[in-house]
């Protein structure tokens, strides 16, 4: 018997995710570019360690399906939304996540950290701050996590906020300080690894044309703030 899921309580690029009960949320996928219980897997594996990510239940959950645990509070974006935490200390906040998980064994990178993936629960498809919970931040969506280079790992979330920073909407100001602050200690941050993270980030699919044409000017902003 499958999962009795209630609501939808946030969708993504590529997936939606559905109320089970209080402590549990169901995360379906639309597509089928990642395979949910090798996502399982990672989680458990750098949880095991200590870092801050949602619980999982792998024997409930399949290829397309992840079962985890509801978290509760905002994601970073959100808690700058609301004025719990300044866009310098989201970058801070970025920094040491990256940090701590490149400490761990393995060498397991996350390729997807940025302010709406951390914070509270999993209540959304494609954040990776996930949510800025009472015990502090945790990150989410570990579908893109891969065993590889730290500084490929910095390159991406570089990146993602420096393409906000460059496309003149809303959060381009607040983007670009959480930029200045992730990369205030640049020394992880290899040309390589930028390389190719910009690479990537042109191949993914989700990424619209017009985000894709900011890339050569997110590269250039990244190399003038280190």
């Amino acid at each position: 018997m499958g999962i009795i899921t209630g609501r939808l309580i946030g969708s993504g690029r590529a997936s939606d995710v559905y109320e089970i009960d209080d402590a549990w949320v169901l995360r379906r996928a639309r597509d089928t570019y990642s395979d949910a219980l090798v996502e399982a897997a990672v989680m458990e594996r750098v949880r095991g360690y200590g870092y801050p990510v949602p619980r999982v239940r792998v024997e409930d959950s399949s290829s397309t399906e992840l079962v985890m645990e509801r978290l509760h509070g905002p994601t970073m974006l959100g808690a700058f939304a609301a004025g719990r935490i300044d866009a310098r200390e989201a970058g801070a906040v970025l920094a040491r996540l990256l940090r701590r998980l490149h400490a761990l064994p393995g060498r397991v990178v996350h390729l997807d950290l940025h302010p709406d993936n951390d914070g509270g629960p999993p209540a959304r498809a494609k954040p990776s701050v996930g949510e800025l919970t009472p015990a502090g931040p945790y990150v989410i969506d570990w579908a893109n996590a891969e065993e590889g280079d730290p500084g490929l790992d910095w390159g991406m979330s570089a990146v993602i906020l420096a393409q906000v920073a460059v496309g003149g909407e809303a959060f381009a100001e607040p983007a670009r300080a959480m930029l200045a602050a992730l990369l205030t200690d640049p020394s992880s941050l290899t040309e390589d690894g930028l390389a190719e993270a910009r690479r990537r980030r042109a191949a993914n699919p989700t990424m619209s044309r017009r985000e894709v044409e900011l890339l050569a000017e997110a590269e250039e902003l990244i190399w003038s703030l280190i």
